[in-house]
């Protein structure tokens, strides 16, 4: 088990969802914590909620646009002169597009690939270098169940997280490269949750009971503090027979595994949606 306690996290995205949940884990652990996101009113809301709750805790709000990678790059620095390097970077940003690929126009694609990729990159590659000074830290990206497998209806999105899963993948092996076997990676991978984002969004039949949707927010949460950061897991599945996805693309013939997926209703997932486009 890793000890947290004394270290400073960025988490993005931290005005709501999975980011709140998480800085709430985190501070629980004696973690100093930079809440980033682009919604000020957002982000002062979720703290004033956070110092009732946690009133010794140590943590600072920045309004950052992680799209922007001058403004990440300023944000960064601002962190480390407040609460001292970084030694915990959780990506949790998030854009979600839905709909078959012709149905949006480009622009909306564009903001997905911004907020999903483009500004992971810009995070990691401003927090990295530290990490590798140090030789020590812990990158935890926010992939999707959705990059196991394709689904219909959240094409450019899939994209985005299984870019997000190779990304973390490749990080990890340029690490050991340049001999910084103590800079962690893991990716986080959920189905469809309850609320925020994906309301609404559910596999069908037999799916709903193999692969059910994730509970609430602090369900992934946990899978960040408790599955990766302290006990290093690469790539926790949330549920965790979100593996079988993996598991069968290995091992049968494309067309008996796509025959599979829309047995599981994975088609149809996206029909009820009702969710928010940011999380």
């Amino acid at each position: 088990m890793i000890p947290l306690n004394g270290q400073h996290a960025v988490v993005t995205g931290a005005a709501r969802g999975i980011g709140l949940a998480t800085v709430r884990r985190l501070l629980r652990e004696g973690v100093a914590v930079s809440l980033w996101d682009r919604d000020e009113a957002e982000l002062a809301a979720a703290v004033h909620a956070l110092r009732a709750e946690f009133p010794a805790a140590r943590m600072a709000t920045y309004c950052v646009d992680v799209t922007d990678a001058a403004a990440v790059a300023a944000a960064v620095q601002e962190a480390q002169q407040l609460f001292g390097g970084i030694d915990i970077l959780v990506n949790n940003a998030g854009h979600l597009a839905a709909g078959n690929l012709t149905d949006q126009p480009v622009e909306k694609w564009d903001r997905t690939i911004a907020v999903n990729l483009n500004a992971l990159v810009y995070t990691t590659h401003a927090v990295l270098p530290g990490m590798y000074q140090r030789g020590t830290g812990h990158v935890v990206n926010l992939s999707s169940a959705a990059a196991t497998l394709g689904v219909a209806g959240l094409s450019v999105y899939a994209a985005t997280k299984w870019a997000v899963w190779g990304l973390t993948e490749s990080l990890r092996h340029e690490a050991i490269n340049l001999g910084a076997r103590g800079v962690r990676f893991s990716s986080i991978h959920p189905i469809f949750l309850r609320e925020g984002m994906f309301a609404g969004a559910r596999l069908r039949g037999l799916g709903a009971l193999l692969v059910p949707n994730v509970k609430n927010h602090d369900v992934i949460a946990r899978a960040i503090v408790e599955s990766s950061l302290k006990r290093g897991r690469r790539a926790p599945m949330r549920p965790r027979t979100v593996r079988l996805a993996v598991l069968l693309r290995g091992i049968l013939p494309g067309a008996l595994f796509d025959a599979v997926v829309r047995a599981l209703g994975v088609p149809q997932g996206m029909s009820t949606w009702k969710g928010r486009g940011e999380g």
